[in-house]
């Protein structure tokens, strides 16, 4: 299977369409980009093949599939599945990280139980993001490694001895998660021990676990920052992939802000994804939620409250919640989410920066933000290239006129089609939005 990792888009400005009234709408959202990649890392060291049914197809999940493939493994695709054959892992090889962290994090420990050099690299903005804490890891645990941030090459010898290892994955839940991953693979398995400030975006680590059970492999993580997984062999993927619910919360949010109605299906009972917590904080800005049968629905007020919110735990739903704040009855304070200045960008201040170039206003500290509803004028909203940012400004476009999206492709990371979708959720004669 060849597999493109590159973005095939050209760089537009994009209008975002303005909402001529309530947006009533279903919109089917595909599939979770966690929990895809979390999927064919776990496939790739199986003791048989894996179909991961209908996984994501996105910019991020094509880098892992095509990195993996460089890598030794096999991967084709079935009609809307993938095939995965786990192969005998070696170098020389180059992994593209583009700007996926799950890829830049997720497969230098990967990498360590192949034998001969892998190289990463990724986008320019990739190479300003932290590495050094799951480097300096595998460096603890026998691993050479050459670099402490992209480009850098880890070098196998076809084992890693494993054991306990001490970090501080107080930046990035990734750390943690990357190190989980591949410890079935390992000699010893692995004992991270996490010291320093709590570690951001907590369900992601419980995703990742409940990934290693899924395949058969025993962790522990009855101690708090403390996760022990033990080798041995990993079962084939065998688990469905849910809706990515951090994608669907634009969408939701398009419901919260014009006052309309907005049905995802299908929503999860239960779920490890952040993205659930959408619901919590709805509802404490006077939204209605409800999830049945048909999935989550979305019901907005007449006038959206404003908030006080931890999002530590859930950063990744930090944009979203800041353009519904811009709409709100009075200010809304977002705080516990400092690691965001790591991310794809530093979101925060991405966010205050285009908060007042539409005319907002925001005050900027180093672990949040307090936003003042003013009335807004529209003006660019820049991307950054990240994906959060630009769906941020589709969603303050729909009551903002004159609100240009300097790079709205740059959604095919996680969600791509996203436009199309936008736009189909607005046409009230569309039905749901597919």
């Amino acid at each position: 299977m060849r597999v493109t990792s590159r973005p095939a888009y050209t760089v537009a400005p994009w209008p975002a369409p303005v909402a001529d009234g309530p947006v009533r709408a279903t919109v089917p959202v595909p599939g979770s980009k966690s929990l895809t990649n979390r999927a064919l890392v776990l496939a790739a060291q199986a003791t048989a093949p894996s179909v991961i049914l209908a996984p994501l197809r996105s910019r991020d999940t094509d880098l892992m599939a095509a990195a993996l493939t460089t890598m030794g493994a096999r991967i084709q695709a079935a009609g809307a599945d993938w095939r995965v054959d786990p192969g005998p892992l070696s170098g020389p090889a180059e992994v593209d990280c583009g700007l996926a962290g799950t890829v830049m994090r997720f497969l230098p420990p990967l990498a360590a139980t192949a034998t001969g050099p892998i190289t990463f690299d990724g986008d320019e903005a990739a190479r300003r993001r932290p590495m050094a804490t799951v480097l300096d890891a595998l460096r603890a645990l026998g691993v050479s490694v050459d670099g402490d941030r992209l480009p850098f090459t880890v070098r196998g010898t076809g084992t890693v001895p494993g054991g306990p290892v001490r970090i501080d994955a107080s930046a990035s839940s990734q750390f943690v998660s990357g190190l989980l991953l591949s410890a079935p693979s390992f000699a010893g398995g692995v004992q991270v021990l996490h010291q320093g400030a709590a570690v951001p975006s907590l369900p992601h680590i419980e995703m990742t676990v409940q990934a290693l059970r899924g395949v058969g492999v025993t962790v522990d993580d009855s101690v708090p920052n403390r996760w022990l997984v033990e080798p041995g062999p990993v079962g084939p993927w065998t688990a469905p992939i849910e809706p990515d619910l951090s994608n669907a919360t634009p969408f939701l949010a398009a419901a919260a802000v014009t006052g309309g109605t907005v049905t995802v299906p299908p929503w999860p009972a239960a779920t490890t994804q952040a993205g659930d917590a959408i619901r919590d904080l709805l509802v404490c800005m006077g939204a209605a939620v409800t999830i049945d049968g048909d999935g989550l629905t979305v019901t907005g007020p007449g006038v959206l409250r404003g908030l006080d919110a931890d999002l530590h735990d859930v950063g990744e739903l930090t944009p979203t919640v800041a353009a519904m704040a811009l709409f709100a009855d009075g200010p809304s304070r977002l705080t516990g989410i400092g690691h965001l200045r790591g991310h794809e960008t530093d979101r925060l201040s991405a966010l205050a920066h285009d908060i007042v170039s539409v005319g907002g206003r925001v005050d900027e500290a180093p672990d949040g933000l307090t936003i003042h509803p003013v009335r807004l004028v529209g003006g660019a909203w820049r991307s950054f290239a990240d994906h959060r940012m630009a769906t941020a400004g589709a969603i303050v476009g729909l009551r903002v006129r004159g609100v240009v999206v300097d790079d709205v492709a740059t959604t095919a990371k996680t969600l791509p089609g996203f436009e199309r979708m936008w736009a189909r959720m607005l046409d009230s004669e569309a039905g749901p939005a597919a």
